[in-house]
């Protein structure tokens, strides 16, 4: 008896597993009064015969067939209850997961410029991020960061040190807007941890303050079977910093707060230390300590009982029992193999046609792969195909880039055109600026037909002629100003794909979060302008020289070579180097990431 009640339904703790296929059951008025119009409309006796006299004359298989639609309706009934997984008790279910990921939710507002914790919160933060990378052991990591939206930076990876590639690059300037919403960077990271499936894990908030709503959103996490902790990023005396528009504000450590979303979210708080005793406290260095917190009522799952009404459908289904049906269902399954050998005749599909892999694909991420195909064709010296990549993207990047190629292939007229769209479309492209001048300058000496212009000849083996910057060439690579060194791509007046409208790589002249170029790190100011002046000088009497014709055994080619002479070349080599000014902005490809995400989102009313 006590076997037999356990298997006995709870009426309270009955629910439905899968309740969507509860619509189902509209169906059934809509099958029944179809089964009754079509056995009205195929028994004629019925218009020919009293009603009390039908059940003498009709045959008993005529009587059963009368019975057919209510059994119809009977197992639609069941299957449909069948599917939507009735269910009253739960059991034991084995979850072993040794585990548990870990996602950082780092703040990037402009709140982090604050110098409260020398030399400043940002590279104390990108400094603790990249400790607890190097020391936690097991375990998914990944990294998201918020202002006013969340982003991610590196999904969930097994391999920590991935996500440390990205940390040079992290700063407020990568960010489209301004603001903390540390709301919305827990919320992104509960989002990230269901779509692996994850039955628990952990998310580390780094910031200097929360509020109500963040505190809501780590409680919602909890209930999913999260554990938010929080690293307290300042000091309460806190310091000045210069917010999104300008303005100079106070930012200082708030821990009521943060302490507030911990325990809303079931985890720790600890204030950044100069060691690693606030990460021992948070608990995120062993991945395994994360996986023993797990929520109430965890290790069980309801049981779906559904597969009591299955007998009860196929003993109905006996009574639609047919020797056409069981004809119909050998033909079926007898095509099968036909139909997977058509299939596989079938022929494939043109490459202009879309394949499977990229269906899914929106406008913006076909354009992502546009533009990096073309700077890959580019880069390689395959300037037609790198032409036919770039030409149709209708941004400020694809105009960009295809005035570059059409600079290389020298149809100067076509890249001042292109260059003009750019500007555009982005008014005041330092980039776009600097090359347009150089090709125009190269357009003009085109036009005027100098003699020294045209004793040279066009570079070889892919090797590109540079459009010139109208002073001169250069000397020799004994005469280059120190610094100058090899050439290195996507340098400022070098008109060449791979600066901050390329997002396939991250290069100089970077824009900043409101549209402004980021201002060269000079040392020495002074110094810099007196090496570029000996440049320029040293530039245009090298060009003055190859005008006057001078250097006979220089203009002599090289047997064996690519048709130019050595000086030419170290002469385009100094060219390359001396535009090659520009310092390196490594969070270029995540500024482009993040403006094409919150695009995206804007359409989508986000």
């Amino acid at each position: 008896m006590i076997a037999l009640a356990s298997h006995l339904p709870d009426w309270n703790a009955l629910h439905f597993l899968r309740p969507e296929w509860l619509w189902a059951l509209l169906a059934l008025p809509l099958i029944l009064a179809l089964a009754l119009y079509r056995q009205r409309r195929s028994d004629v006796w019925r218009t020919a015969v009293d009603a009390h006299l039908l059940p003498h004359l009709l045959a008993a298989g005529k009587r059963r067939r009368a019975r057919l639609p209510w059994a119809v309706l009977l197992g639609w009934t069941l299957a449909s209850l069948a599917m939507a997984g009735p269910s009253w008790r739960q059991q034991a279910q084995p979850m072993f997961q040794a585990s548990a990921p870990l996602l950082v939710v780092l703040d990037l507002s402009s709140r982090i410029t604050a110098t409260d914790l020398p030399p400043s919160r940002l590279l104390q933060a990108r400094a603790k991020v990249g400790e607890l990378l190097r020391a936690r052991q097991g375990g998914q990591v990944g990294l998201v960061v918020y202002a006013e939206d969340a982003y991610t930076v590196a999904p969930l990876t097994d391999d920590g040190s991935n996500v440390a590639l990205y940390l040079d690059a992290l700063s407020p300037d990568v960010m489209p807007r301004d603001g903390q919403r540390a709301d919305r960077g827990i919320d992104w990271a509960t989002r990230l941890m269901r779509q692996i499936g994850a039955l628990r894990g952990q998310i580390l908030l780094v910031s200097d303050q929360a509020d109500d709503e963040a505190a809501l959103a780590a409680a919602q996490a909890r209930s999913l079977g999260l554990q938010v902790s929080v690293l307290g990023l300042g000091t309460p005396a806190g310091a000045a910093y210069r917010d999104g528009s300008g303005q100079i504000r106070q930012a200082a450590l708030d821990e009521g707060s943060l302490r507030a979303v911990a325990t809303a979210g079931g985890g720790r708080y600890a204030r950044i230390a100069a060691d690693d005793s606030d990460l021992h406290a948070l608990g995120v260095l062993d991945a395994r300590e994360g996986a023993a917190a797990q929520r109430p009522g965890e290790g069980k799952q309801w049981r779906d009982e559904g597969f009591w009404l299955v007998p009860p459908v196929m003993l109905l289904a006996l009574l639609a029992f047919r020797r056409r049906a069981v004809l119909a269902a050998v033909l079926a399954v007898g095509l099968l193999p036909w139909m997977g050998n058509v299939q596989a005749q079938a022929p494939p599909a043109a490459a202009s046609q879309p394949v499977q892999g990229t269906l899914w694909k929106r406008a913006d991420q076909l354009q992502h792969q546009r533009l990096a195909e073309g700077v890959q064709a580019y880069r390689s010296g395959d300037f037609a195909n790198a032409r036919k990549q770039f030409e149709g993207i209708d941004s400020d990047a694809g105009w960009y880039n295809l005035a570059n190629t059409l600079a290389r292939q020298g149809n100067y007229d076509e890249a001042i055109a292109a260059y003009d769209r750019a500007l555009a479309l982005h008014p005041g492209m330092a980039d776009a600026v600097a090359n347009r001048a150089v090709v125009d300058a190269a357009r003009k000496r085109k036009q005027s037909g100098g003699k020294g212009q045209d004793q040279q000849k066009p570079p070889q083996n892919g090797q590109q002629k540079q459009p010139q910057n109208g002073q001169g060439q250069q000397p020799q690579q004994g005469q280059q100003n120190p610094g100058q060194g090899q050439p290195q791509p996507g340098q400022q007046g070098q008109p060449k794909p791979g600066d901050d409208r390329n997002p396939s790589s991250p290069q100089p002249g970077e824009r900043g979060r409101d549209g402004q170029q980021a201002p060269p790190q000079v040392e020495d100011a002074k110094a810099q302008a007196q090496a570029d002046e000996q440049q320029r000088q040293r530039m245009q009497q090298a060009m003055q020289q190859a005008r006057e014709g001078k250097g006979e055994q220089d203009g002599k080619p090289v047997p064996g070579s690519d048709g130019s002479t050595p000086r030419q070349r170290e002469e385009q080599q100094a060219v390359e180097a001396w535009m090659r000014r520009v310092p390196d902005d490594p969070g270029a490809l995540l500024r482009a990431k993040f403006q094409l995400e919150n695009e995206r989102r804007k359409r989508e009313g986000r």
